[in-house]
């Protein structure tokens, strides 16, 4: 069953959209609280059978982050007449933004207009927690300000083919690298996929069982769905990396754009065992890792935290409720209403 369209299809457990003033981002609000987990999976050995489940509402992110929202980050942490030396912060490797004159010492980028929402990779988990952490203290340049808040930078280390970094934010943190758990919920489960009140997983985080097309959106000549690798010759001129984020139809039946690209969804979840974690699960597919399957519940990546490559990228989640916004966005009860941002 592929996607259908709509507005107001009956999905009364409604998702809550709302821009954050401290953060700038546009937060979901996720609800159906004490979800059943994924359990009817059609791919063998897939790795996610009996998650998904949250008993608790949360807030993620309708985006990846932004080149915006990123060079802002950056600024913060480089743009200093004295170089402040912030350890595991790391530059990303493909966005938006360019470099420009800075403070004597220091670095400072602006973006570009029309660049605002190209997509960020090259962020390394590691320095997704630090843009945590930031957020978290309402973004101070003091160098502390990066340090915790929500994760405890002085725990971040390796030892052999294992880390020592924390395995979860801080109790009470207001912003986190999305749990494993709160990713497949956003991405994939409707409260009403099979009748009013009657939740399921969708496959695909597309709202759909079918394996969605990897081409450029409509917008720019083509009838993709996600972004991912296409045929050059195909699309001319058009590039994986310049499709800004929210320019694809489609989004998971909360909302969410794409959650099958940009880029590759760092998570919270650490794979290995307490006191030998080794990886961190990525989910989704990206610029460059798509395919049957890369979209689907079932399909995860395992990374190292302090990897830096373009195809990884991260969604902020959030307990903060929105003081901004009180539109209420309905998805719809069988297929996959639209749930577009004020003036789309």
């Amino acid at each position: 069953m592929g996607v259908m369209a709509g507005v107001a299809c009956g999905f009364t457990a409604a998702a809550r959209a709302d821009v954050d003033p401290n953060s700038g981002i546009d937060f979901v609000r996720i609800g159906a609280v004490g979800n059943a987990p994924w359990a009817n999976s059609p791919i063998v050995g897939d790795e996610a059978i009996g998650r998904g489940s949250v008993n608790y509402e949360y807030s993620i992110g309708r985006f990846e982050v932004t080149t915006a929202q990123w060079a802002e980050f950056y600024n913060a942490a480089f743009d200093r007449a004295v170089p402040l030396n912030i350890p595991f912060l790391q530059g990303p490797t493909q966005w938006g933004a360019v470099s420009t004159t800075p403070q004597s010492g220091g670095f400072r980028w602006s973006v570009p207009a029309g660049r605002e929402m190209y997509p960020v990779g090259g962020i390394t988990w590691r320095t997704a927690a630090m843009y945590c952490n930031w957020l978290e203290n309402n973004k101070s340049t003091a160098p502390s300000a990066f340090m915790n808040g929500a994760y405890d930078v002085s725990t971040f280390g390796d030892i052999g083919q294992a880390f020592t970094d924390q395995a979860a934010h801080n109790a009470g943190a207001h912003y986190w690298i999305p749990t494993w758990d709160e990713h497949i919920k956003a991405s994939h489960y409707h409260p009403n996929k099979n009748g009013p009140g009657q939740g399921g997983y969708w496959l695909y985080n597309i709202t759909s069982d079918t394996a969605p097309i990897s081409a450029p959106p409509a917008s720019f000549g083509g009838n993709g769905q996600v972004n991912g690798p296409w045929n050059s010759a195909m699309y001319p001129g058009v590039s994986t990396f310049s499709i800004p984020l929210g320019a694809y139809e489609t989004t998971s039946p909360w909302g969410l754009y794409d959650t099958g690209g940009a880029t590759s969804e760092w998570t919270e979840e650490p794979f290995g065992f307490t006191g030998m974690y080794t990886g961190r699960v990525t989910e989704g597919s990206s610029w460059i890792l798509n395919g049957i399957g890369k979209d689907s519940i079932a399909r995860t990546g395992i990374e190292r935290p302090g990897l830096r490559e373009y195809p990884f990228g991260v969604r902020i989640a959030s307990s903060v409720p929105s003081p901004t916004s009180g539109m209420l966005i309905l998805v719809g009860a069988f297929g996959a209403c639209r749930m577009r941002r004020r003036g789309d």
